[in-house]
Parts: structure tokens; sequence; C-alpha cells
């Protein structure tokens, strides 16, 4: 079995012989920036808010929330995914700097945060949508990061129709984005390195898109474990961040 020190060099032998390089990133991307994740123990989903109790987790983020009861929508949205102020760490740096260079055709991701942008990388599919843009659900008016956030109305409403403005986000029971998931598809049919990061590829989406990868090299950077790690040419349960940003050393 290889030690640390081996892998960190297989994995720059790596990124050096491929020339389409591709990152898929899920919520343990973010983690390292302060946004708590789902599921985990310390995640959105566990937290105990006396006004949601009686809820699902998974319905306060869902269309049929979002439909049946905006206000409680609207409510629990603002005072759990507000990232307006929350920066790039060393994860999100690392990719940028490798697009920047010409190392790395894309970013995929499931976060809604904005950070991959906010950090300098330019080709960055949102397959979850960000929840720093909002929409008309009528006129389909487009508005900024801070309309939902700043708006005093228990449901937003567009100053041009009246209409509902609700986040650019996809929610449970809706379908991804055709333009960014189909653009997602594009970059990892080409790829020859895929590098998945802060996701276990339980279910959802990345795990789909993963499923469909069928290149040369597949490096998996995950605390916990992973689904196709048995598939992969290195495997990482360590910080992303750390990894990635001993990559350019």
């Amino acid at each position: 079995m290889i030690n640390e020190k081996q892998k960190i060099e297989s994995f720059r032998e790596i990124l050096r012989s491929s020339a389409h390089i591709v990152f898929l990133g899920g919520a343990g991307v973010s983690t390292e920036s302060g946004i708590p994740d789902f599921r985990s123990k310390d995640g959105l989903y566990r937290r105990k808010e006396k006004r949601f109790a009686k809820y699902r987790p998974e319905y306060l983020l869902s269309a049929q929330c979002l439909g049946r009861e905006p206000e409680i929508f609207f409510s629990w949205f603002r005072k759990n995914l507000d990232v307006r102020q929350v920066q790039p760490n060393a994860a999100h740096l690392a990719l940028a700097r490798m697009e920047q260079e010409g190392k790395l055709d894309g970013v995929i991701t499931q976060n809604i945060d904005g950070l991959h942008q906010k950090a300098g990388s330019r080709n960055v599919q949102e397959i979850h949508g960000s929840a720093l843009r909002s929409y008309c659900v009528s006129c389909k008016m487009e508005y900024g990061p801070d309309f939902i956030f700043e708006n005093e109305e228990p449901v937003p409403r567009c100053p041009a129709c009246g209409r509902m403005v609700r986040p650019d986000v996809t929610l449970y029971g809706e379908l991804l984005p055709d333009e960014a998931y189909d653009n997602a598809i594009r970059l990892i049919q080409f790829a020859d390195c895929l590098i998945i990061g802060g996701t276990s590829l339980e279910v959802g989406s990345a795990a789909g898109l993963a499923h469909t990868y069928h290149g040369a090299h597949l490096v998996i950077i995950n605390k916990g474990r992973t689904k196709m790690e048995g598939k992969a040419d290195l495997v990482f349960h360590d910080s992303i961040g750390k990894i990635l940003s001993l990559m350019s050393q």
C-alpha cells in the first residue's frame, strides 16, 4: 500500500498527464467555509428549531412547501441559506487557479452558494442552481442576491407584476436545470480525469453524473467513505482544500 506522500505524487502525475480535468463537488467542498451540509450530525437537517419542528427537513426545501406554505418556506430559507457573506476556502481557490492555468476544464457543483465563482472560477455548472439568484414565477424578471434576503415581506413579490419571487434553486420535487445538467454531461464525457470531492455519492444528481464517467483517471477526495472508491485510482479521506492546494506546490 502506498503512503500519503506517494499518493500525493501520483495525483500530481495524473494531473500532469491529463488533458481534460473536471471537478465534481458536493456539500463537503463548502463546509470548510463554514457552510453546514445537510445530513451530517452538524448539518442543517439536524438543527432543532421550534418553529420548524413539525416539518420534515426535506419538506422545508421542497417545491411542495413553496407552493403550499410559502411563508414557512421563505422563513426557513432566509434563516438557513443566506450565503452572501461566506468566503471561498482553499479548495475553491485551488480549483479557480487550476482553471486559470488551463489545467481544469470546469467545475460541476451541487452547491448553491456561488463560492466557486467568488473564488474566480468561470466554467461552473450549478446543477442545483444558486441561492444568490431569484426570479418571478410569472413574468420571469430576474433579481440579484439581496432581493429575497433583504425583503421584509413574508413572501417576496415582484415589483413588476406582483407575483411571487422565488430562489433560483432546484427544490425537492423539481427537475434539474437542463442547460447546467447538459453542460455537466458534456464536461464528463470529454474528461480524461474526474476529481470527485465532498460528496458520498449515495444518491442524487452527483451519483448519476459520476456513473457516466468512463475516462482514464478517477480521484476521490472526501473525509467520509464514498461510493465508487473501488473504481478510483486514488482516494483521499482528507480535507479537499489541503489536498488540492498540495497539487500546486
